[in-house]
């Protein structure tokens, strides 16, 4: 196995770790859009571009933003 592909595994690992130890909501999207990145990144590193691209597109935009949008709406509602 490459050296580059061993470092983007352990960068998966650890981006993935961090999303399960985060507590609060919007600091844990935050995390998953980067754990969704670091995957994007490791299937292009394994030559799937487009596993990377859907992955781009799920896990580092559409999944956070849902998350965030639903937080929001959320505490929006708390107030009343």
């Amino acid at each position: 196995m490459d050296p580059l592909q061993v470092g983007i595994f352990l960068l998966v690992g650890a981006s993935g770790w961090a999303v399960v130890t985060t507590r609060a909501p919007l600091h844990q999207s935050l995390v998953a859009g980067f754990f969704g990145l670091t995957l994007s990144l490791l299937f292009v590193v394994l030559q799937a571009p487009d596993v990377a691209l859907s992955e781009m597109v799920v896990g580092a935009v559409a999944f956070p933003l849902m998350v965030l949008l639903t937080v929001a709406k959320t505490r929006a509602g708390d107030g009343k």
